[in-house]
C-alpha cells in the first residue's frame, strides 16, 4: 500500500516514476501550449492597453522591464513585456490542469484547451470591469496622486484605467484558473473513464504481494 500512496503524492510534480514517461510529455506539452497562448494573449492585451495609455507604459512598465530594453520601437517594446508578463502564468496553469486532464481522460486536450479559452475569457471579463471601474477605484487612493506625478504622468484617468485593467486581468486569470482546476479535480471524481480504469490497473500492479 505504500507504494500506491507514494504514487499518488506524486500526482501534480514530475516524476521519473510515471509509466513510459507518456503522461509527463503530455502534460509538459500543454504546459508549453499554454505559455504561447498565455504569451500570445499577453502582447494583444498590453497593444490595447498601450492604445489607450501610453504613459502607463513609458512612464513606469518601461522602466520596470528596462532589462528587457533591446533598443526596439515602443510597441515592440509593449509586445515584449507583454509576453514576460504572462507566459510563465500560463505555463504554470496549464501545467497543473494538464497533470489531472492527462492521468483521467483519453482526450484530454480538448478540455485544457477549452479551459485555458475559459480563463483567458474570464481574464477579459474582469479588465473590462477594470476598465470602467479604474478611475473611481484608484484616483482616490492614499499617495496615489502624488505617485502620477512624481512620474510626470499627464493622464491620470488614462493611467487610473490601464492599471485597473491590468489588475483586474491577473485577478480574474487566477480566479478562472482556480475554477477550473476545481472543475476538473471534481469531474475527475465523479467519472470513471478509460484512462482513470488504466490508472487504478497499474495502482493495483504495484501493491508489494505483486512484486515477486
Amino acid at each position: 500500500m505504500a507504494a500506491v500512496s507514494n504514487r499518488s503524492a506524486l500526482f501534480l510534480v514530475p516524476s521519473l516514476l510515471i509509466p513510459s514517461g507518456r503522461d509527463l510529455r503530455s502534460a509538459a506539452k500543454f504546459a508549453l501550449a499554454g505559455a504561447v497562448l498565455a504569451g500570445l494573449f499577453g502582447i494583444l492585451h498590453d497593444q490595447i492597453t498601450y492604445t489607450i495609455s501610453p504613459e502607463y507604459f513609458t512612464r513606469m512598465k518601461f522602466d520596470q522591464f528596462r532589462a528587457a530594453d533591446f533598443g526596439l520601437p515602443p510597441r515592440g517594446r509593449v509586445a515584449l513585456i507583454g509576453f514576460l508578463g504572462t507566459w510563465w502564468v500560463g505555463l504554470i496553469g496549464a501545467w497543473f490542469l494538464a497533470r489531472v486532464a492527462v492521468r483521467k481522460w483519453q482526450r484530454p486536450g480538448k478540455l485544457v484547451m477549452k479551459a485555458l479559452l475559459g480563463i483567458i475569457g474570464i481574464a477579459v471579463a474582469f479588465g473590462i470591469a477594470g476598465y470602467f471601474a479604474g478611475p473611481a477605484f484608484l484616483s482616490n487612493r492614499a499617495g496615489w496622486p502624488d505617485a502620477l506625478a512624481g512620474m510626470g504622468v499627464t493622464d491620470a484617468q488614462a493611467f487610473h484605467r490601464v492599471a485597473a485593467i491590468h489588475l483586474g486581468s491577473y485577478v480574474g486569470a487566477f480566479l478562472g484558473w482556480v475554477a477550473m482546476l476545481i472543475g476538473f479535480l471534481w469531474r475527475s471524481f465523479m467519472t470513471f473513464e478509460p484512462r482513470l480504469m488504466m490508472s487504478l490497473h497499474d495502482a493495483v500492479a504495484l501493491r508489494p504481494w505483486n512484486q515477486g
